[in-house]
Order: structure tokens, then C-alpha cells, then sequence
């Protein structure tokens, strides 16, 4: 994370002075997670939604028929920017996730933190998945990422806890340039 710092640093200040010209409000946004432990922290991102977004969020969450809250990140998004569409497209938006990494809130690899209220309805086995620190990226993220419906990421996280290596964080991190530059799974 330190040898990425020099490099991202200057890319970050552009990314936030776009951010400022394109649209009010501020440049981070920070949401409430659920870490290792279940400990929360604030997570950080570069904000590519309007600022009311958090407030709107029933626009792609939904109750399925399960009874499960559901998010449809693949349909047109109107709260997002357009600068947040490229951030999120190229995923810049978690670079400043660099900075909970340094704090030792999350690893570049693991599973991806997830909201509050979402974990409110897990059952016990998905909560396994908070045995270790949370990652910008990890094994579902390149093997279907947005693409895969909501839930459906644990059974992947899992597979990460239980076949944890630095070899696999290796290839999760290679396998995430692929995704990134294919922009698969980004929306």
C-alpha cells in the first residue's frame, strides 16, 4: 500500500477536482462498514453520486421474494454523476480505500466490506466471512463482481477464507487489473 501511496496521490487530487467540478458536495464520501470482527469503520470512497444519494436509496434496493433486501446496481443508476459513471467504471471510486488500509481497517485483499443494515439479515454462516480483513478487492470481485445478485458473494467469500494463500492474493490482485481494464462487473 505504501509503494501505491506516491503514485495514487497525484491521480487522487485530480480524480477529487473533477469530482468538485462536476458536482456539489464533497469529494470523499464515507459509509459506515462492517469489518473484520464485525467491527465497524468508515470506509472511504470518492463520491460518484449525487449528494442526497444515501437518502434515495430505495431506487435500486429492493425486497425480493425471499424477503431479502436486493440491489440492481445493473440498471441505469439516476443518482450517479457523470464523472462517478467513469469512476466507477474504471474503479477509481475506492482508491482512497488506500488510506483504510493504512489505518489497518481493511487489506487490499478479502472480502468487501458490506453495509450495516445488510449484515442485519445474514444468517450465521455468511457471518464467517468477518474472520478476517475486509479487502478492496478479493475472490468475488474477479469472478463476477456486480454481475452476481446480492448474497451470492458469501459462498465466494468463503472460498477465499478456506483457500487462503499469499499465492491466491496474488492472483486476486493480477485477476483484478484484468477486471478493472475489461471494466467487467463495473457499474
Amino acid at each position: 500500500c505504501l509503494l501505491l501511496m506516491p503514485l495514487a496521490l497525484p491521480l487522487m487530487a485530480l480524480i477529487a477536482l473533477a469530482i468538485k467540478l462536476d458536482s456539489p458536495g464533497p469529494a470523499l464520501f464515507r459509509q459506515q462498514r462492517v469489518g473484520e470482527n464485525g467491527r465497524l469503520f468508515w470506509m472511504l470512497k470518492f463520491r460518484s453520486m449525487t449528494p442526497n444519494a444515501e437518502q434515495m436509496r430505495q431506487v435500486i434496493e429492493k425486497v425480493g421474494p425471499d424477503g431479502r433486501i436486493h440491489q440492481d446496481k445493473r440498471s441505469p443508476d439516476p443518482r450517479v454523476t457523470r464523472v462517478g459513471r467513469f469512476l466507477r467504471r474504471s474503479s477509481l471510486d475506492e482508491l482512497p480505500q488506500l488510506f483504510n488500509v493504512l489505518r489497518g481497517e481493511m487489506s487490499l485483499v478479502g472480502p468487501r466490506p458490506e453495509m450495516p443494515h445488510l449484515v442485519d439479515q445474514y444468517e450465521s454462516w455468511q457471518r464467517k466471512r468477518f474472520a478476517v480483513p475486509q479487502g478492496i478487492t478479493g475472490w468475488w470481485q474477479v469472478n463476477g463482481r456486480s454481475d452476481k445478485p446480492m448474497h451470492e458473494h458469501t459462498e465466494d467469500d468463503l472460498y477465499y477464507l478456506q483457500n487462503y494463500s499469499l499465492w491466491l492474493d496474488i492472483i486476486i490482485l493480477l485477476k483484478t487489473l484484468w477486471v478493472v481494464i475489461n471494466h467487467k462487473g463495473a457499474y
